[in-house]
């Protein structure tokens, strides 16, 4: 068991180190030509990779509200949810921290808004609060719709790791310019962490809005199956 949630840690570590490293780092430079698309793609992409390489050991949630969404879909046993979460936010905070030592080896490195998630004024395109846990709830819905049906029993075998990946690609394209894309409470925190303030102060609708729509779509999968 303890493999399981180690799995968890490190699945959660490169999930934050290739997507929020790709903002930190790539995306600071325009001349590179990463921006949303870049971005997108490596969220999308670190997903795949632990999917094929750790998912068949502890499932590669990644996610707090993916835990908790597949524990309403009754695919997950509620006895696991509280170390599969710690185990994601502290492969987070790790991932978060490595950003950061890389980053102060910089000269004139600032920490700055280190791909946080926020609404208002720290919205990358100024979306308001409702705008934010609008797109934050209803696409975390979506995303574990598509978790739920890609690793159902029924379903084609071998191409879950491959349609996740791709869909939180596609949540990514559309999102980032309003939140800067959560859909993941660990991801926001861990990265919030580190910025303090502000990010701090709006983190609690990165965890009210993803939860939200993944147990709404965990029940309402349940309720497709019957």
């Amino acid at each position: 068991m303890k493999i399981v949630f180690y799995t968890e840690f490190l699945g959660t570590f490169c999930l934050v180190l290739g997507g929020c490293g790709s903002a930190v780092f790539s995306a600071a430079f325009p001349e590179l030509g990463i921006g949303l698309l870049g971005v997108s793609i490596a969220f999308g992409l670190s997903i795949i990779a632990v999917a094929y390489s750790l998912g068949n050991i502890s499932g590669a949630h990644l996610n707090p509200a993916v835990s908790l969404g597949l524990w309403a879909g009754g695919r997950f046993p509620a006895k696991e949810l509280a170390p599969y979460i710690i185990s994601q936010l502290l492969g987070a905070l790790f991932g978060a921290a490595i950003i950061y030592i890389v980053g102060m080896g910089k000269p004139g490195f600032v920490v700055g808004d280190f791909a946080a998630n926020g609404y208002d004024t720290h919205s990358p395109g100024q979306y308001d609060i409702i705008s934010a846990f609008a797109i934050e709830s209803v696409l975390t819905f979506i995303f574990l719709i598509v978790i739920l049906g890609a690793t159902d029993e029924q379903a084609p075998k071998g191409f879950a790791g491959l349609v996740i990946g791709l869909t939180l690609m596609l949540i990514h394209l559309i999102s980032i310019p309003v939140t800067n894309t959560s859909v993941n409470p660990a991801r926001s925190t861990c990265q919030a962490v580190f910025v303090g303030g502000w990010a701090l102060s709006q983190l609690w609708l990165f965890w009210l809005a993803p939860i939200a729509g993944a147990l709404l779509a965990g029940i309402s999968y349940k309720y497709f199956k019957k």
